[in-house]
């Protein structure tokens, strides 16, 4: 029993990230963000949505470790963390979460 209660699994953190990614505006960032490093200004724009709402969503991919930031002078540039791709290749298609690993299209 006291296996189990030390959570190989990390079903916390695990199910965090899985939050995380359970917005589809999210979701569309991510896909983004498989293209490259975006700043707020580009990701808004190129998904129609307000600034303040797609700096609302990053924060909660950066809670979960699913972007990473870069300042560079005044703006903040968001990528990807490298660990999180499974495969390399120039457009990143499977995402480890470290519990699971989700393939994208």
């Amino acid at each position: 029993m006291s296996d189990v209660s030390q959570d190989a699994f990390q079903a916390a953190f695990c199910a965090e990230r899985l939050k995380a990614l359970g917005d589809p505006l999210r979701l569309r960032m991510v896909d983004l963000l498989r293209h490259g490093e975006m700043t707020v200004s580009d990701i808004s724009e190129f998904l129609e949505t307000e600034m303040a709402t797609v700096s609302h969503h990053l924060q909660i991919l950066k809670n979960a470790h699913l972007v990473a930031p870069r300042r560079d002078g005044r703006f903040i540039y968001y990528s990807l963390p490298k660990e999180l791709f499974c495969n390399s290749g120039k457009l990143r298609k499977t995402f480890d979460l470290g519990c699971c690993t989700i393939e994208v299209p």
